[in-house]
């Protein structure tokens, strides 16, 4: 597999489908996620990150809009586990959240209704607030202000 983005293909073609199609099928993609060994897991996220600033931000805003409200609808220990693993990964390397459109991704955050922000920004914020300082501090730099607002940090 070295050399080929098997995950961010999919990511890229998950982006182009319509709703009703788009829906099912990250869904699935997402509950299969802790079923795949770490090193799969972590090839998943690296993937994801890659892939995601590639997509027109159009198309990129319906996907990430459909996996937050998916987020919202999963257990709590299930948007803890998908969001660690962004977040670790992004606290080992912050230059791959840099070259994300942050404050257009805020934006789609933003147009969610007010239950789904509230249960994302608590689990959101808990996992911040548990990681160690170094990893908490590269995290929260590289985090826009406004979003931090949201956050409450």
């Amino acid at each position: 597999m070295v050399g080929e983005n098997f995950a961010g293909n999919i990511i890229v073609n998950l982006a182009n489908l319509p709703d009703f199609l788009r829906n099912p099928i990250l869904k699935k993609r997402m509950i299969e996620f802790f079923s795949l060994s770490e090193s799969e897991r972590t090839e998943i996220i690296n993937n994801a990150l890659e892939a995601g600033p590639t997509i027109p931000f159009p198309n990129f805003s319906k996907l990430f809009k459909t996996w937050l409200k998916i987020l919202t609808t999963l257990t709590e220990e299930q948007r803890e586990g998908l969001f660690s693993a962004y977040i670790l990964e992004a606290a080992k390397n912050p230059q791959k959240l840099i070259i994300f459109n942050l404050d257009g991704i805020l934006e789609i955050f933003l147009t969610l209704e007010e239950s789904e922000k509230e249960i994302l920004s608590n689990t959101v914020k808990k996992i911040i607030d548990n990681l160690d300082e170094e990893d908490k501090r590269k995290i929260l730099i590289v985090i826009p202000d406004n979003a931090k607002k949201h956050l409450k940090f």
